[in-house]
């Protein structure tokens, strides 16, 4: 919704100074002087105290930021990994800052990261990275992109609700469970998306179209499926700006098309044209039919609109932008998809919190005093739910641990071990130690080397999974060579090729 004025004049102009708030009535007649007004909502001077100057979205960001670095830079320094993604992205994004082709070898090797997922927009941390190389700059780079999502979203809030609402709906969105999941689970190319969507929308309630839909033109960069959520994005504008401005109607009927043709070429030609057998998610995203898991889905649908809106966020179109991740994952046949694990909902979050600012606007203006009694109070609830929830279950739970602070001696040992190999070594490797590799080594997934013979193998073996003898393990994967084994440190076993 766009800025509203605060006071309208209840007769003609010679009624002199007298004058009716535009949220008590919509038209001044005999019925509406009757009619029970609706709770005013706050005026334009309320809503921004200090004009654009109003520093607490960048508060509000800054907090965050620090909250998001503990959590994710901690769980790396405690070698709490539990995934090859950090790997990944570090292995592209370290070639993109040497000028070369993305190729991530934890994939296969010399495979393009393009032909994975179309992500071009994660060479942007690459003049970071080559600063500051390492798996940590990814970390804090996603940390200050998600922080920086809560900016509009804060901002949005207090325009239309109140700077004190503004910030208890930043807060809750910042804490929000899936943005918190995003921040522990390693590094993503959403990250990006995140802000995107946060800017793009909050222009949308500020009705300025064409701003709207310049922050949503990257997401055609960020991941392939994000080319759809565009098209929903510029549908929603096209809804908003109708009838008042058809030029911008049809502007973003216009993109929504273009959007949805260019994710269509995305996933059947440029994919495809990276990879060396097509698009690799196909069996992924096909295979589900729609009761499968049904009960894990109407959960995560629970989780996404319950503890974030109150479900109100149901009331406004804005929600529409949710359908199109929503859709795939719920017609996907990978169950994983289907749950709040990872960092699959984090782009959900910004748009069901401003969903939820933008449906409050609309019900404080109603004739149903329950309604908005219940919208008014909703930030609050939904501040409360969010604290209650970082506080106990969520990553930030941990914050109140002295052992989340600790380097444990477990790590310390393993880099020691980890040491032993030189710059420049090709290593076969699997989750716990690769992420200590990635940013100085050529690394490959274990039994994922395609005939190539690494120089090192290191595994976490904790388990027992490769046998009592690894390096009998290591003979079975490169018939022909030989490895002895080097050393071993809490699990992590280490062996090089004689």
């Amino acid at each position: 919704m766009g800025p509203y004025r605060p006071f309208e004049l209840a007769a003609s102009p010679s009624a002199g100074v007298h004058a009716a708030p535009a949220e008590e009535y919509e038209t001044v007649t005999s019925d509406a002087i009757t009619r029970p007004a609706p709770v005013p909502g706050p005026t334009a001077a309320a809503t921004r105290p200090a004009g654009s100057r109003w520093a607490g979205p960048w508060v509000v960001a800054a907090g965050l930021f620090a909250v998001y670095l503990v959590v994710s830079v901690g769980r790396f320094r405690r070698m709490e990994w539990s995934s090859w993604d950090l790997g990944i992205f570090e292995q592209a994004i370290r070639a993109y800052a040497h000028l070369r082709e993305p190729v991530a070898d934890l994939k296969g090797p010399g495979a393009n990261i393009l032909g994975d997922h179309f992500s071009p927009i994660i060479a942007l941390v690459a003049p970071v990275y080559r600063l500051f190389p390492g798996p940590v700059t990814l970390l804090v780079v996603q940390a200050a992109l998600f922080a920086l999502s809560a900016v509009p979203v804060t901002r949005a809030a207090g325009r239309l609700l109140g700077p004190a609402r503004g910030i208890a709906l930043g807060v809750a969105y910042g804490l929000a469970w899936g943005i918190q999941r995003a921040v522990e689970f390693d590094f993503h190319e959403i990250a990006f998306a995140v802000p995107l969507l946060a800017f793009a929308l909050e222009a949308v309630l500020a009705r300025r179209w064409r701003a709207a839909l310049l922050w949503g033109l990257p997401l055609l960069l960020v991941k392939e499926d994000l080319g759809f959520t565009l098209a929903a994005l510029a549908v929603v504008v096209a809804w908003r700006a109708h009838p008042s401005d058809r030029r911008a109607v049809r502007t973003a009927l216009g993109v929504a098309v273009g959007a949805a043709v260019l994710a269509a070429l995305v996933f059947t030609v440029v994919i495809p044209a990276f990879a060396t057998a097509g698009y690799g998610y196909w069996d992924k995203i096909q295979g589900a039919g729609p009761l499968d898991g049904l009960g894990t889905k109407l959960a995560t649908l629970g989780w996404v609109l319950i503890p974030t809106t109150g479900l109100l966020a149901l009331r406004s179109p804005l929600l529409l932008v949710a359908a199109p991740t929503l859709g795939w994952r719920f017609l996907s046949g990978d169950p994983h998809y289907w749950s709040t694990d990872w960092h699959y909902s984090a782009v959900l979050m910004p748009v069901v919190t401003l969903a939820l600012v933008d449906a409050i606007d609309i019900v404080r203006r109603g004739r149903r005093p329950r309604l908005r009694a219940y919208a008014l109070q909703l930030p609050t609830a939904v501040l409360a739910a969010g604290l209650a929830l970082a506080a106990t279950t969520l990553p930030t739970s941990r914050l109140a641990e002295a052992r989340t602070y600790e380097r444990p001696a477990r790590a310390v040992a393993v880099e020691r071990l980890l040491a032993e190999i030189p710059d420049g070594a090709v290593v076969e490797a699997d989750t716990t130690p690769l992420t200590r590799l990635t940013s100085r080594c050529r690394v490959l997934w274990i039994g994922g080397s395609k005939g190539v013979v690494p120089d090192w193998i290191a595994i976490d073996n904790s388990s027992k999974w490769a046998g009592e003898d690894p390096t009998a393990y290591a003979l079975q994967l490169h018939p022909g060579a030989r490895f002895t084994l080097v050393g071993e440190a809490e699990g992590i076993v280490l062996m090089r090729r004689s």
